[in-house]
């Protein structure tokens, strides 16, 4: 087998499945996945999925018109979130597109929202399918738009009680100014500190966002604008003036989404999760050049990532992070991913990644330093050890030769032929350092 079409499924996708074959060359494969439509994970089985952000919002509503649940009683949210997130990493390891979901995963990251925020719970599958899928091979300013204005964001960065002190219900004195999600637009999303924006700009981008909140109780259910809680006023954010009124939120996320200071922060953090950890900075400068060039192309991005040469050299550099090591293992193993989704649920809480519950809006570490360590490094063993049992029928030589064929050193190979057994084998090349890495 070639080892760059394994390479490509390894750092591209999400690893490679026995029942899915690689091609000779991998480059029309990747960029078929980029424009083929959008596949998202298929529904929950045996649990009604809210479809629409409508049905959603109405599945938060019934669960606060149902008041305090009897002890032991699970949660409606807490049931519906795990049977989406099964789903969705079922689909992970079932699909027959990996480089498109690596794309779904690196952006939903990016723009982090997290259960951490009680109400997410009911709204994430939707922000997802929403906001993030349709998007990641379009142009970056319809997801920065789609995202900064669905109520995941809005609950999860308290933008919809944001007030402007001036604004009708400001004066009433019931709510405040919240800052939080204009921060992290500023900080995380879009210019990054290295533009060089001040807490003024994020004072004024705050008051230029106030009065965008949703509904959920009554119709019409969703995002809207609420006049009587927007600051009143001309504002002035990173040097560009926005009159008031609801126009200016959409204006300003247009004029940070194509801002060179957001076309290089964006290029660092994709040379970072596809190259290496400390990028070159030539890299950085291919990937900023392109969207540039394309004013945010992401499926320009996502066509120039693999034919850098740096993203090929050395193979095997990045740590994988604990939900594509799940992913990998279960995909090395041909697992059917519906039928072990709620298991590789409950392996992120045990490698501590569960699936959408960053603990910080930056979301989940990219670097191996994020994920190294003595007891996380035990952790994943003693993962390895457990799932091998699951797949003790399989021939770990096959598998070896499936997830890793060339790029496994003699080390790797002589300790998975010598093993007493074939969980034993198997836990071996789940453990070793090249399975560890993509």
């Amino acid at each position: 087998m070639e080892s760059r079409a394994l390479q490509a499924a390894i750092r591209f996708g999400l690893g490679p499945r026995p029942d899915h074959p690689l091609p000779d060359d991998p480059l029309p494969w990747l960029d078929a996945q980029i424009s083929a439509e959008d596949q998202p994970p298929p529904p929950p089985k045996g649990m009604d999925q809210p479809q629409s952000l409508a049905d959603s919002l109405r599945l938060w509503q019934r669960f606060i018109d149902a008041g305090p649940l009897p002890p032991g009683q699970p949660n409606v949210l807490q049931q519906y979130a795990v049977a989406e997130g099964a789903a969705c990493l079922g689909w992970r390891i079932d699909t027959p597109a990996p480089y498109r979901e690596r794309l779904v995963d690196f952006w939903s990251n990016h723009f982090t929202v997290s259960r951490r925020a009680g109400p997410v719970y009911a709204l994430v599958g939707n922000y997802i399918r929403e906001a993030i899928r349709p998007h990641v091979t379009g142009r970056f300013a319809d997801m920065l738009l789609a995202v900064e204005k669905h109520p995941a964001m809005l609950v999860y960065l308290d933008q919809a009680r944001s007030t402007g002190p001036n604004s009708r219900s400001g004066q009433r004195g019931r709510r405040g100014l919240n800052e939080n999600l204009a921060r992290e637009i500023l900080e995380l999303h879009t210019l990054s500190p290295a533009a060089g924006y001040t807490q003024q700009d994020v004072t004024e981008f705050a008051r230029l966002m106030t009065g965008w909140t949703f509904q959920r109780d009554k119709e019409p259910l969703g995002t809207l604008f609420n006049p009587s809680a927007h600051e009143p006023g001309e504002k002035q954010v990173f040097g560009r003036r926005f009159a008031e009124g609801a126009a200016a939120y959409e204006e300003a996320l247009l004029y940070l989404a194509d801002h060179p200071a957001t076309h290089r922060h964006l290029a660092v953090k994709l040379a970072r999760h596809f190259v290496a950890d400390v990028p070159p900075p030539a890299t950085v400068a291919r990937i900023e050049g392109v969207l540039r060039d394309t004013r945010g192309d992401l499926g320009a991005v996502a066509r120039l990532l693999p034919r850098l040469d740096e993203a090929w050299a050395p193979p095997l550099s990045k740590l994988r992070a604990p939900q594509d090591y799940i992913t990998a293992a279960y995909r090395a193993c041909g697992a059917e991913g519906q039928a072990v989704g709620r298991v590789a649920w409950g392996a992120g809480y045990v490698l501590n990644q569960p699936l959408w519950n960053a603990p910080q809006p930056n979301g989940w570490p990219d670097t191996a330093d994020g994920w190294l360590g003595p007891e996380p490094v035990m952790q994943r063993l003693d993962w390895a050890f457990e799932t091998a049992g699951r797949f003790a029928r399989l021939d770990p030589k096959d598998v070896l030769q499936t997830t890793l064929g060339p790029l496994a050193g003699r080390e790797t190979r002589d300790a998975v032929r010598r093993a007493g057994s074939t969980r034993e084998g198997l836990a071996l090349l789940f453990a070793s350092a090249e399975f560890q890495r993509r």
